[in-house]
């Protein structure tokens, strides 16, 4: 009597079960997946009908697959890594300017009977230009900085406009109807990383981004 030859289904040999499998193996870590995908292999050619061979394509598509699987792992960790270092030249770097005069851009500003200084970016010719300052009950107070072009120069004294210390937005207003940017001149307190972020403190506005920073304008002393 004849015997009847082991076939893929006795060992989960479908395309469905080899599917599983290599989705099982991709997901262990690498040393162990390439440990599983090299025991499946042996198994499947060994239990195979050989009256009717597996395509050996497959396994080379699996191979492939896991190939596929590691790089984009090895990848990920690279990138990570990199990140991180990157964050940390950047917290070293913002670190070593404690202390310094720094421009930043920003729309509020926190006034404490100190004159505060700053530009107005102009993007063109400008008749002239009004900086507006809001306080937090909503009434306006406006410094006329006249007829010009590129960067105009501010001061605010608070004691001369009557400002009292507070939180204020600010904006300027070209007659050219643009909207400029603000930048504010004050130092920089200090420098945290919250999360996966680098945060700075800067005297008279608050916590900001790195990427509103402007200008290092060097220390002056306390």
């Amino acid at each position: 009597m004849a015997t009847t030859p082991a076939t893929n289904s006795q060992f989960g040999g479908t395309a469905a079960s080899n599917a599983n499998n290599t989705k099982i193996a991709t997901q262990a870590p690498t040393d162990a997946n390439r440990d599983m995908f090299t025991k499946l292999l042996v198994a499947q050619i060994q239990n195979q009908d050989p009256l009717s061979p597996q395509d050996p394509t497959q396994y080379v598509n699996q191979l492939s697959q896991l190939s596929q699987t590691e790089a984009l792992q090895n990848l990920s960790q690279t990138t990570t890594a990199s990140a991180t270092v990157l964050q940390s030249l950047q917290t070293l770097a913002m670190g070593g300017q404690v202390g310094s005069d720094v421009t930043v851009a920003t729309n509020t500003v926190r006034l404490d009977g100190n004159k505060l200084s700053g530009t107005v970016q102009l993007n063109g010719i400008s008749g002239g230009t009004n900086l507006i300052l809001t306080g937090t009950d909503g009434q306006q107070h406006t410094i006329a900085l006249g007829a010009g072009s590129g960067p105009q120069a501010f001061t605010i004294d608070p004691d001369a406009l009557g400002l009292a210390p507070g939180s204020y937005t600010i904006q300027a207003k070209p007659s050219d109807g643009s909207s400029p940017t603000v930048e504010v001149e004050a130092r920089l307190n200090s420098v945290r990383v919250s999360g996966s972020k680098v945060v700075l403190q800067v005297a008279n506005i608050g916590e900001v981004d790195p990427s509103s920073i402007t200008g290092f304008n060097g220390k002056t002393g306390s």
